[in-house]
């Protein structure tokens, strides 16, 4: 029966039941982790043969002569670039590489727009207004980057096939809104990938800034974990044939692959934005770490070795995001008080408790033992208007542990619903 449904006795009996559970709970001591996306040591183990490509008689000198040792190729390897324009679906032209973290390319990214600007336009410190728009529940570590440059941060509401576009295409009429954060294949954290429809729309976007950017990261892009995986349009295709390419800035990177503190990064973009982005990287640095990146070329050596790697990951990865919703659904599936869903890919599970919970979820599980991603996480400023989102991170523990968790945030979840319908 759902509790919305039960007579007062019934929701009190529910309530003194769950409370049991849960001071049952707080006698074990828990230390359970499943706040972030990481990658688990049995996944980690899968990218060792990485630290084992090169060796002393190896030969550094690329193509062109250039030692990889040395200083230099501010853009990356032609090799490491054919590996990721097969993964982003651009050509290598117009990909550059960078070091770890795709999220450090965003941040320096949003830096240059702020200190010289794109397009010819004034730099972006220097407006009196600057607005994003922010597709949520979305990844926090986006909306982040834009409050540290003090953006006006909008949110836009996902929809089942992406963003609102009637929404956004409104919303880029105003000169002051600068860009828009998207993940559109298997969405952080919503599991979801934008319709070719969406795509189209994103594509033929004509802003009234001009020096408006799309923030496509495509952290997902291959990370599937069925059968049936999902497809998603290639924007690069349509902004092409749309004449709007320098609005897009795509990202991918190997941190979920390989190593996340490790691994390698990229972006692809326009001949144009290009031309501006060389002019910061070239100050920032003198090159990428070239070494970090041939390890990877050697042991990948084509598409079709990322490709072998991610079947070892959905092996691993599988089980876990199976084990959580079976869980959810034994524990709570019948009495009203959370939505998820089983994504086709990804990092994570997205799940909507009762409104006005999900802050007391997170408390009471953070009191158990169990951390998970802060609640209003996924929204700007940390604000989820209804209470409700919180984002399952399956992949970090090990599935006894993970059982442990969800069984616990289960009983967290019954607990706050029991509590707010009875105004405790």
């Amino acid at each position: 029966m759902k509790l919305t449904e039960m007579n007062s006795a019934e929701l009190n009996n529910f309530y003194e039941t769950a409370k049991k559970d849960y001071d049952e709970i707080l006698s074990r001591n828990l230390k359970l982790n499943m706040a972030r996306g990481k990658p688990s040591a049995a996944q980690l183990d899968l990218a060792l043969g990485v630290l084992e490509a090169l060796h002393a008689r190896y030969e550094f000198a690329n193509s062109k002569g250039d030692d990889v040792r040395n200083y230099g190729i501010w853009d990356g390897l032609d090799s490491m670039k054919a590996i990721f324009s097969d993964m982003m679906e651009v050509p290598s032209s117009q990909v550059i590489i960078g070091n770890n973290s795709s999220l450090g390319i965003m941040f320096d990214v949003m830096s240059r727009g702020m200190t010289h600007g794109f397009s010819g336009q004034k730099p972006w410190a220097r407006l009196e207004k600057k607005k994003w728009l922010c597709p949520c529940p979305g990844y926090d570590r986006h909306f982040g980057i834009t409050e540290y440059f003090d953006f006006e941060m909008i949110p836009i509401p996902m929809l089942e096939t992406g963003p609102d576009m009637d929404m956004v295409e409104e919303l880029i009429k105003d000169e002051s809104v600068k860009g828009i954060w998207c993940v559109p294949k298997y969405s952080n954290p919503t599991g979801l990938t934008y319709s070719d429809e969406t795509v189209r729309r994103f594509a033929r976007l004509h802003p009234a800034a001009k020096d408006f950017r799309i923030m496509w990261d495509n952290a997902y892009c291959i990370h599937d974990l069925t059968d049936t995986p999902e497809t998603l349009l290639n924007l690069w295709d349509e902004a092409i044939e749309e004449g709007t390419e320098d609005n897009v800035f795509i990202f991918a990177s190997t941190s979920k692959i390989t190593f996340p503190g490790a691994g390698v990064a990229a972006m692809a973009a326009s001949d144009r934005n290009i031309v501006d982005l060389k002019r910061h990287f070239t100050v920032e640095t003198i090159g990428p770490d070239k070494l970090n990146q041939l390890r990877h070329v050697l042991f990948f050596h084509d598409i079709n070795g990322v490709k072998e790697i991610m079947q070892e990951h959905r092996a691993i990865l599988e089980p876990k995001f199976r084990k959580v919703c079976e869980v959810l659904e034994e524990e709570i599936g019948n009495l009203g008080l959370a939505e998820w869903n089983m994504p086709n890919g990804g990092y994570f599970i997205n799940c909507n408790v009762m409104n006005g919970c999900a802050k007391r979820v997170f408390n009471l599980c953070r009191q158990a033992g169990v951390i998970i991603t802060d609640a209003g996480a996924t929204f700007p400023y940390g604000n989820d208007p209804q209470d409700s989102n919180i984002r399952i991170a399956p992949s970090f523990p090990p599935i006894e542990e993970l059982e442990e968790a969800i069984r616990v945030f289960s009983t967290c979840v019954k607990f706050a619903a029991a509590e707010k319908l009875l105004n405790k």
